[in-house]
């Protein structure tokens, strides 16, 4: 059973019973907000009746916050786009540390005899943030890539292809000179072709302690793109076709002909990425990008959901797409789906 596009990586639990609820909460410290790595579940013994999971215990629910609901609906929106997962929330219990619940959740598949998981997380006093070992510090609630959505629809600010309109606003982060965003330049080709009602954003996040051009690269295509929107775009593949001349013999030769290529004036285009204001703007996009837990490239924003774009099938990518758009009322991106299953 696979959950490698969980949105959310949970802590192993025991295979065992929630805990009493005098179990103190956890005392590592949590790493970097981050929502994008393989869920980690701890399997147990598998169960061959219809309903596969425990019976629920009243005893495991000694927390007011959150609600089975509110868990529901976060579940929901991190896992409701594979409509084979179902769950069941088994305990929402208080800690030694006030405010903070721990909350346990049990998952399988419907497939016969899919083998029964538990996670385990751990929710913030105010109920704005839910703590995983693997996932660090992530949104909680219903609505859990809101507040991202609205940060991203007022700064990403890169060329864009697609719908003019924000509703359905896809926000690729990548590197010139990163491999894998040359790789994934297929995939994002696809996408526009497939969502045509959607606003796909590309937003430089130069990699610079790794890729020393990156940054040079990203500057040049501010440039171009102030001039020309489309001509971004041919610039930015001419860059990712001769990434091999990205050295400090060749390099800026290498820019200075994907300008031309674009057709735009490599001397002025020279200019204006060199000046504090072209520098200020790859900078705000590398903020933004630390600011959404953006860390890896290349990576997509789906209205505020983040994910990886190497690793996961395209089929997946085009139903967490499809799905979030129903979650976010989003209307005309794609064929309804339909069976989807929140506990």
């Amino acid at each position: 059973m696979s959950f490698s596009v969980s949105g959310m990586a949970f802590a192993q639990a025991p295979a065992a019973a929630p805990a009493a609820a005098s179990q103190a909460a956890p005392t590592q410290t949590a790493p970097a907000a981050s929502a994008r790595r393989p869920l980690q579940l701890q399997t147990l013994p598998s169960e061959t009746k219809a309903d596969p999971f425990p019976a629920v215990n009243p005893k495991y629910f000694t927390a007011k916050t959150p609600t089975v609901a509110t868990v529901d609906g976060f579940l929901h929106a991190i896992w409701g786009y594979d409509p084979n997962r179902i769950w069941r929330v088994e305990a929402i219990q208080t800690t030694a540390a006030p405010g903070i619940s721990k909350v346990v959740v049990f998952v399988s598949e419907k497939t016969a005899n899919a083998k029964v998981q538990s996670a385990i997380f751990y929710t913030t006093p105010d109920g704005h943030y839910a703590v995983a070992d693997q996932a660090g510090v992530v949104a909680f609630g219903d609505k859990p890539y809101a507040d991202l959505r609205t940060k991203l629809t007022e700064r990403a600010d890169g060329p864009a292809k697609g719908a003019a309109g924000k509703e359905m606003l896809l926000v690729e982060f990548a590197d010139l000179q990163c491999p894998h965003c040359k790789e994934a330049q297929k995939t994002m080709d696809q996408l526009v072709q497939d969502f045509p009602k959607a606003r796909v954003v590309f937003q430089s996040f130069p990699l610079v302690e790794l890729h020393p051009f990156a940054f040079q690269a990203a500057a040049y295509g501010y440039c171009v793109a102030a001039k020309s929107n489309d001509a971004y775009f041919t610039y930015a593949q001419a860059v990712y076709d001769t990434q091999g001349a990205l050295t400090a013999e060749t390099g800026a030769a290498t820019l200075n002909a994907a300008v031309t290529k674009a057709g735009q004036d490599a001397a002025a285009i020279a200019t204006c990425a060199a000046t504090d204001a072209t520098k200020a703007k790859v900078n705000a996009s590398i903020k933004l990008a630390e600011e959404a837990g953006v860390d890896q490239t290349p990576m997509i924003a789906v209205n505020g959901r983040l994910l990886p774009l190497m690793g996961v099938p395209y089929e997946t990518l085009k139903t967490i797409i499809i799905f979030q758009a129903q979650q976010d009322g989003v209307d005309g991106i794609a064929p309804a789906l339909t069976g989807f299953t929140t506990h």
